[in-house]
């Protein structure tokens, strides 16, 4: 009697399979790759583990990969934390109050991620390097922290999500807006914050073209600037590079595979209420 009602899901747990070995195979590589030695690479596609992990850990290891780790995570945990803070009350702004030149405000935040982000890089760097944060980790974490799109998204959220009701009810308790916002929006809005929150994380740990320009002075570099550094003593060590970018994508993984459910549910909650 069970197969008579799961036979006709056999074909969507087939395809659902062969999406996820075809989605995963790239990230296996990636490892497999990186147990060979560099030359192994140009002989062909390697689907099976070779014997020089050690010495490309070795490798990896020498090049001082723990501290750019750090800074990765230091410059990734730092500037998620200040731009969910900011996007979540700029967007409970934007939903929930009215004000003179709310609807202009908000399509220039909306216009601004049109703009690329290299049309204004020039005037960027001369901006860090006037303030003093060239060759700092500065830059990387509060440039980027007010995102238009985590405003946008967010206003959008809380506009469907955030009953006007509840906002007048800790009102009348004598809350104030600071108050209302920490004890009563953020509960509501938390599947919308863990999924901006995981994005922001994942834009910002594989940031490369502005820690390319800010930062000279390698005690800075985060993950994609010190994959260049990853090399043998005479040679290029491109298994050993390939070994260095898994290494640094273990957090992501990690990071989605705790988060995935709230991902999901933070992106389709705010199209499914009214």
């Amino acid at each position: 009697m069970k197969f008579k009602y799961l036979a006709p899901r056999i074909p969507v747990y087939v395809f659902v399979a062969i999406l996820s070995v075809i989605a995963l195979l790239p990230f296996y590589m990636m490892i497999i790759m990186g147990t060979h030695y560099s030359e192994d690479l140009y002989t062909g596609i390697k689907l099976w583990p070779g014997k020089y992990l050690a010495e490309n850990l070795n490798t990896v290891l020498r090049q001082d990969y723990f501290r750019y780790y750090r800074n990765s995570i230091v410059v990734s945990v730092t500037h998620t934390a200040g731009a969910v803070l900011i996007c979540s009350l700029a967007g409970y702004a934007f939903a929930k109050y009215r004000f003179k030149g709310r609807s202009a405000l908000l399509a220039f935040v909306v216009a601004t991620i049109a703009v690329p982000q290299q049309v204004g890089m020039i005037g960027f760097v001369v901006e860090m390097r006037i303030i003093g944060w060239i060759n700092t980790l500065l830059p990387l974490i509060v440039s980027g922290m007010a995102s238009a799109f985590g405003v946008f998204w967010l206003t959008q959220y809380i506009t469907a999500s955030v009953p006007l009701e509840i906002i007048e009810s800790g009102r009348i308790d004598g809350c104030n807006e600071f108050g209302i916002f920490f004890r009563l929006v953020m509960p509501i809005i938390r599947p919308a914050l863990i999924t901006i929150s995981l994005l922001l994380f994942l834009w910002n740990w594989n940031s490369y073209m502005t820690p390319l320009v800010t930062i000279s002075n390698q005690k800075f570099f985060t993950i994609p600037l010190s994959i260049a550094l990853v090399n043998s003593e005479y040679r290029t060590d491109y298994a050993a590079r390939v070994l260095a970018l898994a290494m640094g994508t273990v957090p992501i993984v990690v990071i989605f595979a705790f988060g995935s459910k709230h991902l999901i549910r933070g992106l389709v909650a705010g199209s499914v209420k009214g």
